[in-house]
C-alpha cells in the first residue's frame, strides 16, 4: 500500500509547521522579557505630579489642591484612586486641564508629531535648549 500524499508536499508542510513553531517560541521568549509596568502610579509619578502642581506653571485650581494635599487633608493617591472624586476642589483642579488636553488631542488627531504636541504644551522656560535661532523675547533695544 502506498502513502496517498506526495512526500515533497508533506515535507513542505512539516517544514512550514516547524518554522511557525520556532517563530512562536521566539515571540514567547521576547514577550517574557518585557517588564510590565505595575498597576497604578508609582511614587515617582506622584512626586512628579506634586512637583508640577506646586509650580507656577500649574493652573491656580491645581495649586490650591496641592496646598490642601501638603496640609495633609488628602493625598495624591486618594485622588488617583477616585476616593476624592466627589470633592469640588478636586473636580475644579482636574477640569482646569481639560482645555489643554483637548488641544493636544485635536493636534494628535490632525496628525501632528507627538513630540511637537508635548513641546507646544510646555511653558517657554521648560523648552530652553531649542535649536531656534530666534530670540525668546523681543525688546526695544534689540531692534
Amino acid at each position: 500500500m502506498t502513502f496517498p500524499y506526495d512526500k515533497a508536499r508533506l515535507d513542505a508542510l512539516v517544514a512550514d509547521v516547524d518554522a511557525r513553531m520556532a517563530a512562536a517560541e521566539r515571540v514567547s521568549r521576547e514577550a517574557s522579557q518585557v517588564q510590565l509596568r505595575s498597576k497604578g502610579l508609582s511614587e515617582a509619578d506622584y512626586a512628579e505630579i506634586s512637583r508640577f502642581a506646586n509650580s507656577a506653571a500649574a493652573p491656580r485650581e491645581l495649586r490650591d489642591l496641592a496646598r490642601r494635599i501638603d496640609a495633609g487633608e488628602m493625598t495624591w493617591q486618594d485622588i488617583a484612586s477616585g476616593e476624592r472624586a466627589g470633592d469640588e476642589s478636586v473636580q475644579r483642579a482636574l477640569q482646569s486641564g481639560v482645555p489643554e488636553l483637548q488641544r493636544a488631542y485635536n493636534a494628535l488627531e490632525e496628525g501632528d508629531d507627538p513630540q511637537d504636541v508635548v513641546a507646544a504644551g510646555q511653558p517657554r522656560s521648560a523648552r530652553r535648549g531649542d535649536d531656534d535661532d530666534e530670540p525668546g523675547q523681543f525688546t526695544q533695544d534689540a531692534w
